[in-house]
């Protein structure tokens, strides 16, 4: 299974998770009928003490919210998600746009620097078996060929090799790039679940007086989780745009025909550790677009992860190619 369809299943989920929140609406409703029954004779209580007139524009509060409780999954979460789904959409766009230029720049990239590689007679025989055997068919049975013939099966051998650890390091950081945005996505959508289901608690609660917070409290909440799937989104298609100007800009180079190409990928691994280290800063960056507290320990845990991670994949970096200098210096 494909990580997209990993997504999609986290989406699919969500979608049929939140109906469950209708069975906490009957909870709810007992909590909030106790409240605005205290929090309706307290303020009635207190004007009456006071010899004051009674203000009734506040006491529809409890009755606004006992609507919102009775059709929460349509007023309540259909607004919000109606609200923010356009954004979602509109930076998924914005990353599909930059993905699909990035693949088109990386396929033109792959088929220049073949190219190059057969341009220059010292490399063609590694990228082309019709080159390699056409040099060898060159050479003749004499001492001085049969030691060129093994040096040129040594070289293309240790070539293999070396794009074969090269191409494996690379996949792995793909696959920890791409587990990374899952593991964000994972945790957004259990937040949302956790405060779609108990959410008519929440407002049941908000109906008691000295706890009207609890509802601001959960709709910022809920808005900032929910906004950690647009930020990965901008984050990932910054990235992209990022690695298509360079692309772009290897390719121009590759387009002279004098240019000798580089087969190693050290910027585009460094992009990739860069990206996986960056998503576990999307609730802070979140964070700042819509102040929701709570979530202190988490995004302090995250940032701790973060740090442990980027020395890992720092310290396997330089190992791995401490290991690959150190087998081609032999």
């Amino acid at each position: 299974m494909e990580f997209s369809n990993l997504h999609e299943v986290l989406r699919s989920l969500y979608d049929e998770m939140v109906p469950l929140s209708s069975d906490m609406a009957a909870v709810a409703k007992g909590l909030a009928g106790l409240g605005a029954l205290f929090y309706v004779a307290l303020k009635v209580w207190q004007a009456l003490s006071s010899a004051e007139p009674i203000d009734f524009f506040p006491l529809l509060r409890p009755f606004a919210l006992g609507i919102c409780i009775t059709f929460f999954p349509t007023i309540v979460l259909g607004t919000l998600n109606g609200v923010l789904s356009p954004v979602v959409q509109g930076t998924h766009s914005i990353l599909e746009s930059q993905v699909l230029d990035l693949n088109s720049l990386q396929q033109q990239k792959d088929l220049l620097e073949r190219e190059a590689m057969l341009r220059n007679p010292e490399t063609a025989y590694l990228a082309s078996d019709e080159e390699f055997d056409k040099k060898l068919d060159e050479l003749g049975w004499t001492p001085s060929d049969l030691a060129t013939i093994s040096g040129m099966y040594i070289e293309r051998e240790m070539y293999g090799v070396k794009k074969m650890i090269r191409d494996s390091f690379r996949e792995f950081l793909e696959v920890l790039f791409q587990a990374a945005a899952l593991v964000i996505d994972t945790i957004r959508t259990f937040f949302l679940i956790v405060l779609s289901i108990l959410g008519p608690i929440a407002f049941a609660i908000s109906v008691w007086d000295g706890f009207q917070s609890t509802l601001t409290q959960w709709l910022t909440r809920y808005i900032s989780v929910y906004l950690w799937l647009p930020v990965s989104d901008l984050f990932s298609a910054m990235l992209s745009k990022i690695q298509s100007l360079i692309l772009q800009k290897d390719i121009d180079s590759l387009s002279d025909p004098n240019f000798i190409p580089d087969s190693s990928s050290t910027v585009y691994i460094i992009f990739m550790i860069i990206g996986i280290i960056g998503y576990f800063t999307i609730p802070t960056v979140t964070g700042w677009i819509i102040q929701a507290g709570g979530a202190g320990n988490f995004v302090r845990n995250i940032n701790q992860t973060t740090t442990k991670t980027g020395n890992i994949v720092g310290a396997g970096t330089g190992s791995v190619a401490g290991n690959i200098g150190g087998k081609l210096m032999k």
